[in-house]
């Protein structure tokens, strides 16, 4: 069976409500009969490859947009707006996600010679065609969903192929990055990982910049690369997401949860909470709870 076929069928037979196959942890199987409105969410290091339908996804300034047989990277921790924009009854989206550990990536690249140092603008988010190759290593994959007692043994075996796979493709500098411990790329999601620690703190580039180990200018320059967007607006966009996270995990005074994720004034939380979220925090959070029951599990 050609192997887009066989991973539709493999999907469709185990997706399970809210996008993970639990048999396969790490693995993010999705399946949706309609599209989606926009989700806001951090998307960590993965890749996930679009089996049938297609998908949008916007980081910062940029907007990418990927279907049938092609796959998104992401390098490091993003907050991005995504949603699948093809699917029906007849042929829905599916795709199938895969986490990108760095420990693995960097052990792979001390055992062959692909650790080459080529110099490359660090990148957060790219998408590729698929090749033949990944696409049956991914089969193989999810073929262990019916054949759970050979898991342990060929799912790391198979996870170093597909790793490979992407390492020899058209992403592979950019994945490369995630395992090297002093590439640029890393170096910008260290500090990616301290602003998600300290989203209401105030930000000042100098200290972002000395923990990058870079000068402000290249700091700036890198981290834009990376991310679509500044320092501040990437500040902005993890302490509006945690937020909304809050409001709906809880009830309690809008304007409490603007003051505990950093914001001084209530009516400049509630004025970028509708920028981002297209509604006010109340009306926002009504529109969700009356919605969740409907959304369905999302990937990358």
């Amino acid at each position: 069976m050609e192997p887009l076929a066989e991973l539709r069928t493999l999907i469709t037979r185990h997706a399970q409500p809210g996008g993970t196959a639990s048999a396969l942890a790490g693995v993010r199987l999705t399946a949706s009969s309609f599209p989606t409105k926009l989700a806001h969410l951090i998307s960590e290091p993965g890749f996930a490859v679009v089996v049938q339908g297609s998908k949008r996804t916007r980081l910062g300034d940029k907007v990418f947009e990927y279907g049938r047989g092609q796959y998104l990277v992401v390098t490091v921790d993003l907050p991005i707006a995504s949603n699948v924009v093809e699917a029906s009854a007849d042929k829905p989206f599916l795709a199938i996600g895969l986490a990108l550990k760095p420990a693995v990536i960097a052990t792979l690249l001390l055992e062959t010679a692909a650790a080459e140092r080529t110099a490359v603008e660090p990148s957060g988010m790219a998408v590729s065609h698929a090749t033949v190759e990944l696409l049956d290593a991914m089969v193989r994959l999810l073929r262990l969903l019916e054949h759970p007692e050979d898991a342990a043994v060929l799912r790391p075996l198979i996870e170093r192929e597909i790793l490979w796979r992407l390492l020899a493709g058209e992403q592979g500098a950019m994945v490369r990055q995630i395992g090297l411990a002093d590439s640029r790329l890393t170096q910008i999601s260290h500090t990616l990982h301290w602003i998600r620690n300290h989203y209401a703190e105030t930000l000042r580039i100098e200290d972002l910049a000395r923990l990058a180990a870079m000068s402000v200018s290249s700091f700036h320059r890198h981290f834009r690369a990376v991310t679509a967007m500044s320092p501040l607006q990437y500040q902005k966009q993890i302490r509006l997401q945690e937020a909304r996270s809050r409001l709906l995990a809880q009830t309690g005074d809008v304007a409490a949860v603007g003051f505990a994720v950093g914001y001084e004034s209530p009516s400049q939380f509630s004025r970028e909470y509708s920028r981002m979220f297209g509604a006010p925090p109340s009306r926002d959070l009504a529109r969700l709870r009356g919605a969740a029951s409907a959304v369905p599990g999302v990937i990358m």
